[in-house]
């Protein structure tokens, strides 16, 4: 039998951190280099249903490391992009949907299911009740999906298949 973390939608997450903790954090953004977005601590959380408990520390570290990561992978394309004298990941699509580059979409999914699947691989080590450990259990099985999203986030932007599959 399956069971599902059930989290409410918001229209902006209300964090359950206190104000001294996340004064600033609007204005938080992570600067990336000058190919590839910046990231919003606000729109990861919004867009990822990130709440409170994640401090805004932690966040930041797992959005940085996630950054690290899918900036390495596509190391190749920006310097290729870059050699083309296109200056930015945007600049490299002409494909907008609503108002934004796909590439750039796509790039921000990579990074978030990457940050995403950190968090949730740490979870457990803040909340070893039972409770605790059966929800760990459940998000231990996200792990893998946002890791195969940011994968295929990747992929679709270096243009190749998502699955390589050979005849045994």
């Amino acid at each position: 039998m399956n069971k599902v973390i059930s989290v409410p939608f918001e229209e902006s997450y209300q964090s359950t951190e206190s104000d001294e903790t996340t004064t600033g954090t609007q204005q938080q953004i992570i600067t990336n280099n000058t190919f590839f977005p910046d990231i919003s601590l606000v729109d990861a959380r919004n867009a990822m249903r990130i709440d409170g408990t994640v401090t805004r520390p932690r966040l930041m570290m797992a959005l940085v490391e996630a950054m690290a990561t899918v900036n390495q992978d596509l190391k190749d394309f920006r310097k290729q992009c870059q050699a083309d004298n296109i200056a930015t990941l945007s600049e490299a699509d002409d494909e907008v949907i609503n108002g934004q580059s796909v590439l750039e979409q796509r790039y921000l999914r990579a990074v978030y299911c990457y940050a995403v699947a950190n968090l949730y691989e740490r979870y457990s080590s803040y909340d070893l009740t039972h409770d605790g450990e059966n929800k760990s259990e459940l998000l231990n099985q996200s792990v893998d999906e946002l890791r195969r999203d940011a994968q295929y986030a990747i992929r679709d932007i270096l243009g190749e298949i998502r699955i390589t599959a050979e005849l045994i």
